[in-house]
This record gives structure tokens, C-alpha cells and sequence, in this order.
């Protein structure tokens, strides 16, 4: 779950945002000059996006570790996002290799990802972002009632953890801006009193403020714009990203080897599923083919997350989970793009 700290940039020509930038679109930077699109614009910089399907540079020196588990589940080294974060500063991506967190060979398979400079984000893609991380919080948080359900508290603590610990330093400046109450002492409560006393009464009172707290600044963004399919499926693609990586930094040889990021995916994907259940007789009414290709691929993620306790042997490999994940995308992308055509006749 990513820290961004944003630069601004100017460029010639606005790219309007679309889904297949899986991330969020930036903008490129000039502090001088005025953005020139509401909308973000592809930055001229290392972190451009290379247009369908493109995916965004991670910024290896303020990436929180959710984010970095994108390079760990790639190359399957245990531990590496630990790892990146503690070598930090980079100066180049190639610092990665010079400073020996990872081999030229793998740094070869992940160099078109790796960036080390920051950028901004305007208009629909700062909101896709802020919602997005939102999301985030509110999968650990949905995978945490769970385990704590199951009297599993020592297992719920890290997923209570990470929305404060990783997520709402990267969405402050933005609640600051939206004018959202503060509740990262809400989510510090939470979080101390499930490591102290998790069987006291006072952990349902705090779990259920905690989770008003974030739904109350998701509530920030206007309800017309989350009730558009155009807007909450960027946001879906979002989450799902995140959670194909989680995944696949959950796996080895067939097996569940780190049961935190098997459940930080399984809550990931349990919301964005919840997302979609909001917005699907819209998308069947706009594409009723993308609909159903979408809503299958759902039924079967679903399935690769059992429970929140990982079972003995994985559902699904990492590739089928990355197939049904891209399949989810390319045909939300559909309605992205059927969006955009009629929005501009």
C-alpha cells in the first residue's frame, strides 16, 4: 500500500485517464505552470505510463511495503519489499543493483516498473487514488473482523495495523484537503487495544468507529461519482492489483508461505467484489456481455480465499489469479472505453 508524495510537472498534451493505466495516471511537473487538464496527465519523466496497459513506475524510496510486494511476488525473492525499503535512498533504480537487494538479472525482469522520482495526481485520478487507497483500509480492516471473530487476534493485529502504520500517511495530505475529520487516533486506538486487551468489550465499540471513520471519508467524494461504473471500476482495478500481488508474494511452490499477504489479498478482493455487487446492473444495462465475463470472474476469484485462515494447499496458482484479475480489467476496460465514447458525441 503505496506512499506517494507528489511533484508537479507540465505537459503539452493531456492524456485522458484511463483504466489500463492500473494505477493512477500521473501528471508530469512544472511548479511554474498551470496543469493544463483536469484530468492527470502522463508525466514526461520516469514515471510515465506507456499508454493501454501500461503500468506505473513504483517509487522504490517512499513506496510503502503493500506496494513494493508488486516487485516480491514478480521475482518470488521472500522478504524483499523489507528489504528495498531498508537500503533506502536510491538515487537511480539501478541503485537497486549496486547496492545489492537485488541481481542485475532480476532488476532486468522489473527495471520498466522501478522509478525513483515523484509525481502528482489531478482531477479523476487523484479521486480514484484517494478512494482506491480508502479501499485498501477498508479490505484490512474486513479481514481483521474476521480473524477477530475467530478469536485470531494475534493474526487480525498486523491488518489493523497497516491502515495506519502504512496507508494514512500516503491519503493525509488529501483527507487535509477534503476537509475529512482526522481518525488516524481512531485506528491507533484500535490497534493498541487489540494488542493489549483483544477480548475487551471496547474492541467492537473501537473496530466498528474505525470502519465509520473510513467510510465517512470515502463519503468526502460526491455519491454521484462513486455510483459511476466509469469511476468504481478504476477503482475495482485498483484494488484487485494490489490484491494479485499479495497473492503472489503469498505463494511458493504451491503453497501458502506468508499468510499476512494471503490475507491482506483476500480482503482486497472480498471489498472490491462488494464495489462491483454496487454498480453491476449498470454495467449489464452498458455492456451485458463485459457484465457477465466480469461477474464470472468474480465468482471465481472469490474462491481462491476460502476463509480468511489460508488453507493447507492454495486454491489457485498465482497465473490463474493474475488471469482473472486481467480478465476483470480488460473488460471493465470495455465499459470504460463505451463511457468515454458516448461522453464525447
Amino acid at each position: 500500500m503505496m506512499k506517494f508524495r507528489y511533484i508537479c510537472l507540465t505537459v503539452a498534451a493531456a492524456a485522458i485517464v484511463t483504466l489500463s493505466s492500473c494505477n493512477s495516471t500521473p501528471t508530469a511537473e512544472n511548479s511554474s505552470a498551470p496543469v493544463t487538464s483536469p484530468q492527470a496527465t502522463e508525466a514526461l519523466s520516469d514515471n510515465s505510463h506507456s499508454g493501454h496497459g501500461g503500468k506505473e513506475k513504483i517509487n522504490i524510496n517512499t513506496a510503502i511495503l503493500s506496494e513494493l510486494d508488486k516487485f516480491e511476488g514478480k521475482l518470488g525473492v521472500p522478504a524483499l519489499s523489507n528489504k528495498i525499503q531498508a537500503n533506502r535512498p536510491y538515487g537511480s533504480p539501478e541503485d537497486l543493483v549496486t547496492k545489492k537487494v537485488i541481481t542485475q538479472e532480476q532488476f532486468d525482469q522489473i527495471k520498466d516498473q522501478v522509478g525513483v522520482q515523484e509525481v502528482v495526481l489531478t482531477g479523476e485520478a487523484k479521486d480514484v487514488d484517494y478512494m482506491s487507497k480508502l479501499g485498501l483500509m477498508k479490505g484490512h480492516l474486513l479481514v481483521a473482523r474476521e480473524l477477530l471473530d475467530q478469536n485470531q487476534s494475534k493474526q487480525a493485529e498486523p491488518h489493523i495495523g497497516h491502515p495506519v502504520e502504512e496507508i494514512y500517511v500516503d491519503v493525509e495530505d488529501q483527507l487535509n484537503e477534503r476537509k475529512v475529520k482526522e481518525f488516524k487516533t481512531t485506528l491507533v486506538s484500535l490497534q493498541d487495544l487489540v494488542k493489549s486487551s483483544p477480548k475487551d468489550s471496547k474492541v467492537t465499540t473501537n473496530f466498528t468507529s474505525s470502519v465509520q471513520a473510513v467510510d465517512g471519508a470515502i463519503a468526502a467524494l460526491p455519491a454521484d461519482q462513486r455510483s459511476k461504473p466509469r469511476f468504481t471500476l478504476q477503482v475495482i482495478n485498483e484494488l484487485l492489483d494490489s490484491a494479485n500481488s499479495e497473492y503472489r508474494a503469498a505463494i511458493a511452490d504451491g503453497k501458502i508461505t506468508a499468510p499476512i499477504e494471503y490475507q491482506d489479498s483476500r480482503g482486497f478482493v472480498v471489498y472490491a467484489n462488494d464495489l462491483y455487487k454496487g454498480i453491476s446492473s449498470q454495467v449489464a444495462q452498458a455492456d451485458p456481455e463485459a457484465h457477465k465475463v466480469i461477474d464470472t470472474s468474480f465468482a471465481e476469484l472469490i474462491k481462491v480465499w476460502p476463509a480468511a485462515i489460508p488453507p493447507a494447499k492454495a486454491v489457485k496458482t498465482p497465473n490463474d489469479v493474475t488471469k482473472l484479475v486481467k480478465t476483470i480489467e480488460e473488460n471493465s476496460q470495455k465499459v470504460v472505453d463505451k463511457s468515454n465514447t458516448q461522453a464525447h458525441r
